[in-house]
């Protein structure tokens, strides 16, 4: 399982000398994600990507549950009350809850991509301040160890947490 820790830095200097520290203590670097006020030259930081960004990945996920219950009602609805000469068995209710869960889930990441990131909300003030943030995905095992390297090696930079990582899978 692995942790997104969350560390907010005061420049881009300060950044790019713990990522340096971070590749060192053998963190690759696609787990390393930075995000700046926009505008902000990161250089060769490896930037935080749309799905960090924005609320796709949270918005699928609620468009797959809602889309799901509305095409099983919906189909629910169809079994029980069919069009005039048109059998209908069981299995529409299948078929329609994973219909509905597909374009749920397609319409709602649409919505997504447009609005920020929830789970970033706390970090706004910050980065309009012109901190920059980085969110690092490490596994389990070695938070205690990554957390202590950062605080020994960069006083200026502040712990803000950790939370498991969504999806799981790297």
């Amino acid at each position: 399982m692995r942790l997104r820790m969350y560390v907010t830095l005061p420049d881009v200097g300060s950044a790019r000398k713990l990522a340096n520290d971070l590749l060192l203590a053998r963190v690759e670097d696609k787990h390393m994600h930075f995000l700046a006020r926009r505008g902000t030259d990161l250089g060769e930081l490896h930037e935080a990507s749309y799905l960090q960004k924005t609320d796709t990945v949270h918005g699928a996920f609620v468009g797959l549950v809602i889309g799901g219950l509305m095409g099983a009602f919906a189909g629910a609805l169809l079994v029980s009350f069919p069009p005039e000469g048109v059998s209908l068995e069981m299995v529409a209710v299948l078929i329609a809850a994973i219909v509905g869960a597909g374009v749920g889930m397609w319409i709602a990441s649409m919505v997504g991509l447009q609005v920020p990131n929830s789970r970033l909300k706390g970090f706004e003030h910050d980065l309009e301040d012109g901190k920059i943030l980085l969110m690092l995905d490490v596994p389990a095992g070695r938070y205690d160890e990554l957390r202590t390297i950062i605080a020994r090696t960069h006083p200026e930079a502040a712990d803000r947490g950790s939370e498991p990582t969504v999806p799981a899978f790297p």
